[in-house]
């Protein structure tokens, strides 16, 4: 459904300006709901911009179902390739396909919740009563039937959101957008709009694009996600292989942050009398994935090599269907090498963070 290839932003000139996004190539899947995750400064936003041209990109080629929007050579002026972009009147019908949702709502404050859902639909050919009852329809949707006479200021942060969310499917799109769209929301109004983007995509077949900060929002509703620092693509791939298996340092920050097992290296740095240590003990991280996180392999190895085993964290959670957890432990005895070379035989990652 969306094709970026080699897809580069720069503001300014080429020498001074900012590189925002630098030769981002992506492919994302009819009914796909995927994650764009970065810190502030990465380019995710400014990439999510780039797929319907509200930035231009500088250099590379987007595609979205099937139609080129715009395709800039990457190399310099002596290319034999040809800029092209998509003339403004098609651009315009293109971006029909392509309903978007931002942090701030962005409705119009003198316009009815009707009224901000039916803007879209201006000069469409609709009759007044088509509009009206498209309208209902998305209101229904949204789960905010009783609010089409209300205004935004009479409305709470998340039902704001939602207007927003049926505004941008008034042209019946093929693809959301959704820039930081639950950045503003507390968690549990964050949880509902996820909840309700899903349910969207689930009955709709709409291929979601999330632009976030949070991977707990990329853990509860994105089937792939990409990483991002400094205007790069760093890691890809589905969600459930980046949080078991991260590769790059900033992706490990970002799963951080979703569980309390990195608290243990605080408490070492801290020197905490909870991770103190006797000779032959070890403190040592265990991360599970796909077929092991159900086997007892505590037991077997307190039973097999005689080692004790204390357990100071422990989080497992249930992720695209598929079970991944870890804890972090005490292990004491005159075995323990042995054992940690079991789990390893077992598929079980082992990371040594302290030793005594």
């Amino acid at each position: 459904m969306i094709k970026l290839e080699q897809v580069s932003k720069t503001f300014g000139s080429e020498s001074a300006g900012v590189h925002a996004v630098r030769d981002v190539s992506l492919h994302i899947a009819p009914g796909e709901i995927f994650g764009i995750i970065g810190y502030s400064g990465a380019g995710k936003s400014t990439l999510v911009r780039c797929i319907n041209l509200l930035e231009e990109p500088t250099a590379g080629k987007v595609t979205v179902d099937g139609q080129v929007l715009t395709d800039r050579p990457v190399a310099g002026p002596g290319e034999l390739q040809r800029a092209f972009r998509m003339p403004p009147a098609q651009l315009r019908q293109a971006r029909k396909k392509i309903g978007m949702i931002f942090q701030q709502f962005n409705l119009m404050p003198s316009r009815t919740v009707a009224g901000n859902v039916a803007f879209p639909l201006r000069g469409s050919g609709l009759s007044g009563e088509a509009v009206t009852a498209k309208v209902k329809e998305l209101l229904e949707l949204v789960g905010l039937p009783d609010k089409a006479e209300a205004y935004p200021a009479q409305l709470s942060g998340g039902q704001k959101q939602r207007v927003a969310i049926a505004r941008a499917l008034a042209s019946e799109p093929k693809v959301l957008l959704c820039d930081e769209a639950t950045s503003a929301l507390d968690p549990q109004t964050t949880q509902s709009i996820l909840r309700l983007i899903k349910d969207i995509n689930r009955k709709t077949g709409i291929t979601v694009v999330i632009i976030t900060h949070e991977m707990a929002v990329v853990k509860e509703i994105c089937h792939r996600v990409a990483v991002m620092e400094a205007g790069c693509v760093v890691e890809e791939g589905s969600v459930y292989d980046v949080f078991s298996n991260p590769r790059q340092p900033v992706t490990r920050s970002f799963i951080a942050t979703t569980s309390n097992l990195g608290k243990i290296r605080e408490l070492i740095d801290a020197g905490d009398p909870m991770v103190e240590l006797e000779s032959g003990q070890i403190i040592a991280r265990l991360n599970y994935g796909r077929g092991n996180v159900g086997e007892a392999t505590i037991s077997q190895i307190s039973r097999k090599f005689d080692v004790d085993v204390s357990i100071l964290y422990s989080n497992v959670e249930i992720l695209s269907s598929q079970p991944l957890g870890g804890l972090v432990a005490r292990l004491s005895g005159d075995r323990v090498s042995e054992a940690v070379n079991y789990l390893s035989e077992r598929n079980v990652v082992v990371e040594v963070l302290k030793r005594g």
